[in-house]
Parts: structure tokens; C-alpha cells; sequence
């Protein structure tokens, strides 16, 4: 399975593909981020990044998409713009029929590093060490995009089949 996973930011969105499944090695096919500059109007920023994703799809084909999922911060306008460049990843998934699922912070992190509440040195230190990568991806972005794909990989026909049952209770519940 071919994964990106994406780390959904205004000033810089995480983008990497790690390919594997479960119990196989996992290999990074790539990795980066898409940068725009605060002194843009909103709108443009969106654009370039919306335009960047779909780039990242269309290189690397991958078979499924992993999204950070919001979280609450005491920032209310960082809390906006990523909810903004979450939508455009979904956006950009469900136009070309590729599954996509949201993933916590904490859910992240559990799966890389066994603890949800690891900092960013040590998720950026197990996606080195589980990719046999000679230096840590940078930024931290780049680093949390690679994670997110791990995490798909390793949990997410699970939690799809836990999405799948709860829908089905959800019709049988309304019948």
C-alpha cells in the first residue's frame, strides 16, 4: 500500500509517501513540504497549496491518504488555517476516489512511537529509525507527514473496518 500522508499547515503543509503494509518493511518514496508566505492574502495561500497537494498526488499515486486530524489549540486563527488545508486535502482525495482517513495527534504518535504523548524529536527519531533513513526528515512537518502514512499503514484497514461497522449499526438502527 502507497500512502501520503499529509500534516495540514498554513505557512507549511507536511507531504510524504512511505509504501508497505503490515508486517512488510515500509519504504519512504518521498518527502517535502509546500511552503507559502505569511505576507500572502489567505486566498492565494490556499491556492498554492491546494495546486501543491494535488501535485504530490498526481507524482506519487498514491492508494490511500492520511490527514492530520484537527485538534483544539488556544490559537484560534492556526486552528483556522489548518482546518482550511485539512478541506483541501479531503477535497483533493475525494475528487480522484482515493480513500482518505483522519488520524489524531496522539493516535499518530502511539502507532510510531507506543506513547501518545511523545514530542516531536522522538516521532522524528522513530520514522528515521523505521525507514532506515540516514538523517532525520526536516522540518518537524516533513517528519509528522512520513508519521502519518506509518500510522495509516499499520492501523488503518482497522480503524476502516471500525468506520464501515458503526455505519452499518447507524442504517440498521434507522430501519
Amino acid at each position: 500500500m502507497r500512502v501520503l500522508g499529509i500534516d495540514p499547515g498554513l505557512t507549511r503543509c507536511g507531504v510524504g509517501v512511505v509504501e508497505g503494509g503490515i508486517g512488510r518493511p515500509l519504504s519512504m518514496i518521498d518527502v517535502g513540504v509546500v511552503k507559502t508566505g505569511a505576507e500572502l492574502p489567505i486566498e492565494d495561500r490556499l491556492l498554492l497549496i491546494s495546486r501543491g497537494i494535488e501535485a504530490w498526488i498526481e507524482a506519487t499515486s498514491p492508494d490511500a491518504i492520511a490527514v492530520e486530524r484537527v485538534f483544539s489549540q488556544a490559537n484560534v486563527k492556526t486552528v483556522m488555517g489548518t482546518a482550511q488545508v485539512s478541506g483541501l486535502a479531503l477535497v483533493a482525495a475525494a475528487t480522484r476516489g482515493i480513500p482518505v482517513t483522519m488520524h489524531t495527534p496522539s493516535e499518530v504518535k502511539a502507532a510510531v512511537t507506543g506513547s501518545g504523548r511523545a514530542d516531536k524529536q522522538q516521532v522524528g527519531a522513530m520514522v528515521t529509525r523505521l525507514l532506515r533513513l540516514e538523517a532525520m526528515p526536516r522540518p518537524a512537518d516533513a517528519a509528522d507527514a512520513l508519521a502519518l502514512a506509518i500510522c495509516h499503514i499499520w492501523r488503518g484497514p482497522a480503524t476502516n473496518r471500525i468506520q464501515a461497522a458503526v455505519v452499518a449499526q447507524a442504517a440498521a438502527v434507522r430501519r
